[in-house]
């Protein structure tokens, strides 16, 4: 009866398990509205996980707690801003279920490795849409976690994931636009880690279809766009947009490194009434992506 699959029970089931005794007997009782008698926790987890007819209407009960799901993020190497609402937890909760189950699907990742590992894919099936997506959450989970703010311990950075001779675009665009660019695997690997370790910025995605734009050359080079916010600590500071090539290693076909990078950064001031700041939406195209891949 349940409308839950494994992997949104898996994560439900942790969740769950960080409510009081109290909040589990009451959902436990909304959820089967009182049809079902439990007898202690262990069958109120159960009743609910098993009645509840989907996760996203799990994770919208008011016994979930807000704290509880930026924890279970947290724990999830998933960084969201401090002061993010529930209904922006659950969304990224939901994708983060989603994409893991997407990848699940294609091949497991290897985690061991120091560079984006992708698994399980033959060139007549490969899927970069895909790739693009699950490249963007592993790309900023570890740049994220060298914000010494967050309190995370930080995840594998370092030039390793860039070609040697990879170019890096910086742009900011708030009371006047500055851009300066940036050349070598060493070179741009320090930026990066200046903008979230020394500048204290934070990355968050938006990877839902209007903030994610992916497309191939026919040379094999995968060109990927994102959209997202830019917070420090509980201000945010505007919007980005930020475009990857990837290629893939010869030594190794389910290894990829960055070719180049296009980072822009608006300033809230520089924003228009019309545009949304919680779920920014690209500007690319598919034509000017593949224009960056020439």
């Amino acid at each position: 009866m349940s409308g839950l699959s494994r992997k949104e029970r898996e994560g439900c089931t942790e969740m769950l398990s960080r409510l009081s005794n109290n909040d589990l007997l009451s959902l436990s009782d909304t959820v089967t509205n009182r049809m079902i008698t439990v007898e202690n926790t262990k069958e109120a987890m159960e009743a609910i996980l098993t009645y509840s007819q989907s996760a996203e209407e799990l994770l919208r009960r008011k016994k979930v707690h807000r704290d509880v799901l930026f924890k279970y993020l947290a724990g999830m190497n998933v960084v969201m801003p401090p002061n993010s609402e529930k209904n922006q937890l659950v969304k990224r909760t939901l994708q983060l279920w989603d994409s893991e189950k997407m990848v699940s699907d294609i091949g497991p990742a290897n985690d061991k490795k120091e560079d984006f590992h992708r698994e399980g894919e033959g060139t007549s099936t490969f899927d970069y849409q895909a790739l693009g997506k699950q490249f963007c959450q592993w790309f900023f989970q570890v740049l994220n976690s060298q914000n010494n703010g967050l309190g995370q311990t930080p995840l594998d950075w370092g030039p390793q994931h860039f070609w040697e001779d990879v170019r890096m675009t910086l742009c900011y665009i708030t009371d006047m636009q500055q851009a300066d660019e940036f050349h070598g695997a060493e070179l741009v690997s320090h930026r990066f880690l200046a903008l979230v370790r020394d500048e204290r910025l934070l990355f968050c995605p938006n990877l839902v279809p209007q903030g994610l734009k992916c497309a191939m050359s026919p040379h094999g080079l995968v060109a990927v766009a994102v959209a997202g916010t830019i917070h420090r600590e509980r201000t945010c500071l505007g919007i980005f947009e930020q475009a990857f090539g990837l290629i893939r290693s010869p030594l190794d076909t389910n290894s990829w490194k960055i070719k180049f990078t296009h980072l822009k950064i608006r300033g809230q001031n520089t924003l228009t009434g019309g545009e949304e700041v919680a779920s920014p939406e690209l500007t690319y195209d598919t034509r000017e992506l593949l224009f960056l891949c020439e």
